[in-house]
């Protein structure tokens, strides 16, 4: 055999050998890759479940804070038992003034005491109506600026308690400085101190939490881009 035939021989033999061992960093890459995949899905899901059960004991321990006092009230629109609420506080001398944020263009003051049973002559002296507001995120937008004007510094925030988490997250991303009070507003067919027992509840929970989420996830975002 010569020398020639020698030199292919030795070639292909390390060819051989070569492709077993690459084959073998392959599949060791493909099993890494797996297990990296599979180690990011379960802690992804131990951060989902673990923040889901901080979110519903949060809402449960809301406790009532009829009792507080303010500069002024804000109440986030979402229902008539909200207004009521926050209009009967006002109403008990709890604050001076109160904001409805998120008020249909179309909606009237009278219309608001008709689906309130609430006095119409404290429209005159001391609600202010927001009907720019859309949703939670223009709610702390529009009650901000309205906060400012006035010189207001402490707020009762009112909202339902599922809510509440969400209202005051978007409400201290634009207020850091001001001292904002929770008003929970209670929701009579709903469970949240059991509320793994009600699928209602907890779906409702499920569905609040993940909007809580996007909006942490937003927040975040902006403040790490700010300048």
């Amino acid at each position: 055999m010569s020398s020639q035939d020698d030199q292919h021989t030795a070639t292909e033999e390390a060819v051989g050998a070569a492709r077993p061992t690459a084959g073998r960093s392959r599949a060791r890459g493909r099993r890494l890759l797996r297990i990296l995949l599979s180690g990011l899905l379960v802690a992804g899901l131990a951060f989902y479940v673990g923040s889901f059960l901080r979110f519903a004991a949060t809402v449960s321990g809301y406790q009532n804070n009829d009792a507080a006092r303010a500069d002024a009230i804000v109440v986030l629109t979402g229902g008539s038992e909200r207004v009521k609420h926050a209009l009967t506080l006002l109403q008990a001398g709890n604050a001076e003034r109160l904001l409805i944020s998120g008020v249909h263009p179309e909606t009237t003051p009278k219309q608001i005491v008709s689906s309130t049973a609430s006095d119409l002559s404290l429209f005159s002296c001391c609600v202010d109506l927001d009907r720019n507001a859309n949703n939670t995120l223009e709610n702390a937008s529009e009650t901000a600026k309205w906060a400012r004007e006035n010189d207001f510094s402490r707020l009762l925030v009112v909202t339902s308690a599922y809510h509440m988490p969400r209202a005051l997250l978007e409400l201290n991303s634009t207020m850091a400085d001001f001292d904002l009070v929770p008003v929970p507003v209670q929701t009579a067919d709903l469970v949240f101190d059991r509320w793994f027992e009600d699928p209602r509840t907890t779906l409702l929970l499920a569905r609040e939490h993940l909007k809580y989420l996007l909006a942490w996830a937003r927040i975040a975002v902006m403040e790490t881009s700010a300048p």
